[in-house]
């Protein structure tokens, strides 16, 4: 992020100082290169964290699942114990 505010006030600076026509057409080249790389940038952090949201979302779904399975196995040794102990009275 600090390299793309740094590239796009090095264009500005560059565009300020233009003193002829082939330093306007390289200053508005490099704003150009300095807009596409920070919409790649949004773009890219956009995906990963919609990526990361979807990894999250499977690893709560698995966690679930699991404490699920848990309780289901522990409700069945709870009904076993008791059953059990029903035997012995």
């Amino acid at each position: 992020m600090r390299i793309l505010a740094l590239a796009a006030i090095g264009a500005v600076a560059v565009t300020l100082c233009a003193c002829s026509q082939k330093t306007e057409d390289h200053a508005a080249a490099a704003a150009d290169q300095t807009g596409a790389a920070a919409t790649s940038a949004a773009s890219d952090a956009a995906a990963n964290t919609s990526a990361a949201a979807a990894q999250t979302g499977a690893a709560v779904d698995t966690a679930a699942d699991k404490a699920a399975a848990a309780a289901a196995k522990a409700d069945r040794k709870m009904d076993a114990a008791a059953a059990a102990a029903a035997k012995q009275k």
